[in-house]
């Protein structure tokens, strides 16, 4: 990966020694020694796409109930599939996701396995490790209809995060908060008025109410309340693609 920007890193949660990385150009590697030696995967990636122009890995998901299911999105050239592990890769199909421009993917495991794909305007779910996929319609229930990553609360399944803005280079952020699943949305009121879209959750078991949220400017991070309250941090940075926190 000499010159590459990494864009997505995934830990599997059965053998922390193997770890995923997505690249910019489109790349998916794999390493099974904790990163000691890595791994290029046999992946079909677009080398141009329209947008950004150079196809770039922006979702990388290990199925938390199945290890061997790995999920990587790409910007822009689609959704791809892993049923073992990443040794070897399946497209989903246009029909099932319309949308190349993939932003962010999440699977929950609230009573059965689903899994989400975000999109600029729409997100997708999935009750059969994508064998079929239907659109949430939140362009309806969104007021900022931009949507990027996806996040659900450690001990409740059924909590799921959604950050939104007016557009990619926009000058507004929401965070759009479920209690039911993806079925319906709100709001959540932020201490200020983002200055441009909310990008990335940041979320930890040992803390589920503490989750972290950032803008392209911004900081914001709650009490033990799991996005009833938030606060915003005193420091603000020029741009933000990643955050992570871990207990000390």
């Amino acid at each position: 990966m000499d010159g590459l920007d990494i864009w997505r890193i995934a830990i599997d949660p059965v053998d922390p020694r193997v770890i995923y990385a997505g690249t910019r150009p489109a790349a998916l590697y794999r390493s099974k020694d904790g990163g000691a030696h890595w791994q290029k995967m046999p992946a079909e990636i677009a080398e141009e796409c329209p947008n950004v122009r150079i196809p770039r890995v922006t979702a990388l998901t290990v199925d938390p109930s199945d290890h061997r299911n790995v999920w990587a999105g790409i910007e822009v050239d689609g959704v791809l599939h892993s049923r073992d592990g990443g040794d070897s890769w399946s497209r989903v199909p246009t029909s099932g996701i319309p949308d190349p421009d993939i932003h962010d993917i999440a699977v929950t495991v609230n009573g059965k396995t689903t899994v989400l794909t975000s999109t600029p305007r729409e997100i997708f779910a999935s009750g059969d490790r994508g064998e079929s996929w239907y659109p949430l319609m939140v362009g309806g229930q969104f007021k900022l209809g931009y949507c990027r990553h996806l996040a659900q609360k450690a001990d409740d399944p059924a909590t799921l995060f959604v950050a939104t803005g007016n557009g990619a280079a926009g000058d507004q952020g929401a965070i759009q908060r479920s209690t039911n699943g993806g079925k319906s949305w709100q709001a959540l009121a932020l201490p200020d008025e983002p200055n441009s879209p909310i990008w990335v959750f940041a979320t930890h078991r040992a803390d589920p109410g503490l989750i972290v949220a950032c803008s392209h400017t911004a900081n914001c991070t709650p009490p033990t309340t799991a996005g009833d309250s938030w606060t915003k941090l005193p420091r603000e940075f020029t741009e933000i693609r990643a955050v992570g926190w871990v207990p000390n």
